[in-house]
């Protein structure tokens, strides 16, 4: 189950992805190489980690760092990311090759969705 992420701050978010991937306090503080208390701070809106901190705990968690401090509701995974990053870096031409076939495959997906096929 998901929790709903509308107007969720950055300590709550933080919990939410802390647990999907299933760190406890601990195991985040030890990669991120603090004391599990700071882990705690931060999910209780107590204290906020520097930009450099914050950078380190999404690429730990493998989200955005837009989508850990709210500014996207749109919770991207690190593959995703790196596909879209590579996706820009193509030529035009090709470009405009996969967004048709993501284009059809997202219709195809939701009329599947809509028939219940």
């Amino acid at each position: 189950m998901t929790l709903k992420t509308e107007h969720m701050g950055f300590g709550e978010r933080l919990i939410e992805v802390r647990k999907k991937r299933g760190f406890s306090q601990e195991e985040l503080a030890d990669l991120l190489g603090t004391k599990g208390p700071a882990i705690g701070r931060y999910e209780r809106g107590v204290a906020k980690p520097t930009i450099e901190v914050a950078g380190k705990l999404s690429k730990i968690l493998g989200v955005s760092l837009d989508y850990l401090v709210g500014n996207s509701e749109q919770e991207l995974d690190v593959k995703t990311q790196k596909l879209i990053l590579e996706v820009q870096n193509l030529p035009q031409e090709i470009k405009e090759k996969v967004f048709y076939f993501i284009d059809i495959s997202i219709k195809d997906f939701k009329t599947r969705q809509a028939y219940g096929a």
